[in-house]
């Protein structure tokens, strides 16, 4: 039996044009997807919050301690814009600084890595979002690292308080109406509950573990956890401690000089987890139990690529055929 030059091709050919999609350009993050687009909002007495128009991901865990100092290691041998804070090395902190300016170098406390990194302000957030949204690229603080991409931040915005995310931000820190949606709302059944473990009932404060409707609050740890550690209590979108651990900035300007936090921290009472409660403090506020999550568009559907090699054995086919036909 005589076999064609094509069909050995075909079937190779075929096999290599569907490969899997390329990985995300952002490594060292787990993201959970938010689906249910242009849901309502959720009535509270300070505004209605939650809805939001189009599917997006969302860190399913707080910012750790060991993505943080990463970021550190990356762009504050010299730190300009004073990322780390003396907080970070002691106490509920988990990352030591050493050296002198120029020559800085950060390194993680034994056994804190995966606790969500603390004492950072609002602008501390936006440089990591920047950072990640640039790629994780290293050098001094400055436009290609951490002062533009997610957020373009310069003194006079800083100091008014009016900075926003950019169009095409690849990486963001949580809008208030995202971050809320991703800790109460069910997409499933289209509704809201009162706390960040899918139910209406008061959240307990515990120590971690598989027990469903708990969190780090109240007298129970006296520490921040490892993120995730409450395996037992994820909200209705999969994602892990947006009740207790520490609270968590979002991007919402309130009264002006103000911009959000929710979920609570360790030592809060329970009612602090809650829908309905919300703080607000100056974004340059740094401190003990205060940190951060981010959100990045939904993916595409996904999409067969084509490899170099894939993209040089089609056109080999492609040419074979046409040489075949001529010969025709």
């Amino acid at each position: 039996m005589k076999i064609s030059a094509c069909s050995i091709w075909l079937p190779v050919a075929v096999a290599l044009l569907v490969l899997p999609p390329a990985a995300s350009a952002v490594v060292g993050m787990d993201w959970v997807t938010v689906v249910g687009s242009g849901n309502a909002c959720d009535a509270q007495t300070e505004g209605c919050f939650g809805s939001v128009a189009a599917p997006y991901r969302i860190s399913k865990y707080e910012v750790t301690n060991i993505q943080y100092a990463d970021f550190l290691n990356a762009v504050a041998v010299t730190d300009t814009h004073g990322l780390y804070k003396t907080g970070m090395g002691s106490g509920f902190g988990g990352i030591t600084q050493s050296g002198s300016s120029g020559s800085y170098s950060y390194a993680l406390i034994d056994g804190r890595g995966e606790l969500p990194v603390d004492c950072v302000s609002f602008w501390d957030a936006t440089r990591f979002a920047n950072w990640l949204h640039n790629g994780q690229p290293t050098g001094a603080q400055d436009d290609t690292t951490t002062e533009d991409g997610a957020y373009t931040l310069t003194p006079i915005n800083i100091i008014t308080n009016t900075v926003a995310r950019n169009p095409g931000a690849a990486v963001f820190v949580t809008s208030e109406d995202e971050w809320y949606k991703a800790a109460y709302y069910d997409t499933g059944a289209m509704i809201y509950f009162d706390y960040p473990a899918g139910t209406d009932a008061q959240i307990a404060c515990f120590v971690p573990g598989p027990t469903a409707n708990t969190a780090n609050c109240g007298p129970y740890n006296g520490d921040l956890t490892n993120v995730g550690s409450y395996t037992g209590a994820a909200s209705p979108n999969f994602t892990f401690d947006q009740g207790g651990n520490v609270f968590e900035w979002n991007e919402a300007i309130v009264d002006a000089s103000q911009r959000s936090l929710r979920g609570g921290r360790n030592g809060n009472s329970p009612g602090i987890l809650a829908a309905s409660f919300r703080i607000s403090l100056e974004p340059s506020y740094y401190g003990d139990g205060v940190g951060f999550r981010l959100a990045t568009p939904a993916l595409a559907p996904d999409v067969p690529s084509l490899s170099p090699l894939a993209m040089t054995m089609l056109w080999s086919l492609l040419g074979l055929v046409g040489w075949r036909r001529l010969r025709a």
